[in-house]
């Protein structure tokens, strides 16, 4: 493990437990030796361990050992061959010793079965987590979807075909296009772009300077999809696809790779 961290992020608690198997506490070892983020995680897991000690619930002994206890006091202060000392001595060490011999196991037991629940419900917010980010993605698939279906049905819509320039690496594209909704969808494959380069999609208005519709991640043959809102009260001239530096730029200076106007 000493080039890889832990894959199981409760290893850090476990260790801090003393619950992990001999390999398991040496390759964590080895590991934060060279690893800071791993040893700051450790000493997190430590400080929780040890917060979690302190919270378990004290035990107070009885009424019964106190008075024992004072009354072995008494017989040593008597002097160590007191004959009061002889008597009390020994029922007060065997009676106390049975009582923390039956309450320190319990609190022990206690105190763990706490950090163990705590790992429990800690693991269990994780996949809640995980949960609520999976729901909200296809929530916002599902919206995208509907979008898409109210685009195509709409009867104002229009299907604008991108044509391949002179020059340029071959591709299909189109864009669907409703000024009145203010709606565009880009739907195309194209080559992967250059080192360096990225495809990036504009919107060409009938008045003023293009509008970056947005870069364009492309996977040679798999077709991409994207759709986006468009300024309000814009209408577009024409679709272009243009070469641009990674990550695009705020206006066009590549060559134009596919043009397509509205009609």
């Amino acid at each position: 493990m000493s080039g890889q961290h832990p894959t199981r992020p409760e290893d850090f608690d476990l260790f801090a437990l003393g619950a992990l198997d001999a390999d398991e506490k040496q390759a964590i070892e080895t590991h934060v030796a060279t690893c800071a983020e791993c040893a700051q995680k450790l000493a997190e897991a430590q400080g929780r361990m040890a917060i979690l000690a302190f919270a378990a619930p004290r035990v107070e002994p009885s009424s019964g050992v106190k008075e024992q206890l004072m009354r072995q006091l008494h017989a040593t202060a008597e002097g160590p061959g007191g004959s009061l000392a002889r008597k009390q001595r020994e029922p007060a060490n065997g009676t106390s010793s049975r009582w923390w011999a039956v309450l320190v196991p319990i609190a022990s037991a206690f105190a763990l079965a706490t950090i163990l629940l705590w790992l429990h419900n800690e693991q269990l917010t994780r996949q809640l987590t995980d949960l609520r980010e999976t729901v909200q993605q296809q929530e916002q698939q599902l919206e995208e979807s509907r979008h898409m279906v109210e685009l195509m049905a709409a009867r104002d819509t229009q299907v604008v075909s991108l044509a391949v320039q002179k020059g340029q690496p071959e591709g299909a594209a189109r864009v669907v296009y409703n000024q009145r909704e203010g709606m565009m969808m880009y739907d195309g494959a194209l080559p992967p772009a250059p080192p360096n380069k990225s495809y990036q999609l504009w919107l060409v208005p009938m008045k003023g300077a293009p509008i970056s519709a947005g870069v364009l991640i492309t996977t040679n043959g798999t077709p991409s999809h994207m759709m986006m809102k468009l300024p309000e009260g814009v209408a577009a001239k024409a679709f272009a696809i243009t070469l641009e530096p990674a990550g695009g730029m705020p206006q066009p200076t590549g060559p134009m790779v596919l043009v397509g106007p509205v009609s």
